[in-house]
This record gives C-alpha cells, structure tokens and sequence, in this order.
C-alpha cells in the first residue's frame, strides 16, 4: 500500500515529463500560408473616342486648257459675254491697227485725241502710237498700256491680259530699237573717221608729188 502510494507520485511526475519531452519533440504546425491571388490582368486603356467625320463632296475644278461652260466658267473668273466682247473688239482694232501706215497711224491718232480714262481709248490710242516707228510714240504705247493693265476699273478688267503681253512686247521693242540706233551711230563715228583717214592719205600723196615735180626756176639746158 505504502509501496503504491510512493509509486504514484513517480509514475505521475514521470507521465508528466513524457508528455513534456513528447510535447518538445513535436515539431510545431506550420502556420498555414493563404494562396497567392490570382494575377488580375489589368484592362488596357480604352481609347478616346473621335467623332465621325463627314466626308465633304468637292466640286471637280476643270483643267485650264479645257473649255468651260459659258455660263458658269467665265461668270466665275469675271468675265461675262459682255467681256469676251470687249475683248474681241480690241483684238479686232490691233489686226486693224497692225497694218497701219505712218500717215495712217497719224490720222488715227489725231481722230483719237485724248483717250482719258476710258481703257478701251487707252488700248487703242498706244496700239496706233506704236505704229508710228517713232521712239517717243512708243514709249508714251507703253505708258498707256501700262496704266490700262494697273487700272482699278471694270472696262479694264477683261483687256488687263492683253494690256500686259502688249507693253512687255513694247519694252522689247524700245530696247531692240535702242541698241539699233547706237550701232547705226557707231558705224557713222567709224565711216566718219575713216573718211578723215582717207583725206589725210591724200593730203600726205599730194605732198609726195609734189616733191617729185622739177621746179619751175631750173636752169634749161642749152640747145
């Protein structure tokens, strides 16, 4: 009894120290790792939406060398039937003008007189100035058809083109007949000069004459 009751304590304190020792040897539970979350793929950007453009019809533009409808081409650039007749009537007046004399040109332009600031006047009063093959005539043709292509006016409007071809030819004339009139003066310096030559050649002859020529209060020989 006495033996029991001695062996009790040991036998608990020696379950005590195994449970003890058990308890140390027990590895301890890991802690439990949640999963990772699942990778969320993020949206890409939406793109800004543009409004829809609206296709825009452009009328076809004609090319220059095709003709155009009277009635919209030419009303469009300005020039009416009213122009285009303006401007065949002066085409109409410089075939004329063209074949002008010197006389002709001239009574032409007395019947003219002072064109003022009618363009049309203008036009035809430079086209029979220049017929005159007088330089001072055609530089005051070029001076009217330059007025006539730098007008404001709408009589001047459809004559503006020909105005411009016709002071450019103009100005080509005054200079081809500038360097005409100084060539002709240089070959009249050179003839002059030669013509000076020329006498003095003959002076320098006549001199050599005369020394050849026996004098008149020689001495005869005796017969």
């Amino acid at each position: 009894m006495t033996t029991l009751s001695v062996r009790s304590p040991l036998l608990a304190v020696a379950l005590v120290l195994a449970g003890v020792l058990a308890g140390c040897a027990t590895p301890a539970p890991t802690p439990s790792v949640p999963p990772p979350a699942p990778a969320t793929t993020a949206n890409p950007p939406v793109p800004a939406t543009r409004p829809a453009v609206q296709p825009v019809e452009v009328q076809p533009v004609a090319p220059a060398t095709q003709m155009q409808p009277a009635g919209n081409g030419m009303a469009a650039n300005g020039y009416g039937s009213a122009s285009s007749e303006a401007l065949s009537r002066m085409l109409a007046y410089a075939d004329r003008a063209r074949s002008l004399q010197s006389g002709e040109a001239a009574a032409e332009i007395a019947r003219i007189g002072d064109p003022g600031d009618s363009a049309p006047l203008q036009m035809q009063l430079a086209l029979a100035l220049a017929q005159t093959r007088n330089p001072a005539d055609l530089a005051r043709a070029t001076a009217l058809m330059q007025r006539v292509a730098g007008s404001a006016q709408a009589e001047a409007q459809p004559l503006q083109p020909l105005a411009r071809v016709l002071a450019a030819r103009y100005l080509e004339q005054r200079r081809v007949e500038d360097d005409r009139d100084r060539q002709v003066a240089q070959l009249k310096e050179a003839q002059r000069r030669i013509d000076h030559l020329n006498d003095r050649i003959e002076a320098l002859r006549a001199i050599e004459r005369s020394f050849g020529r026996p004098s008149n209060g020689a001495a005869r020989p005796s017969p």
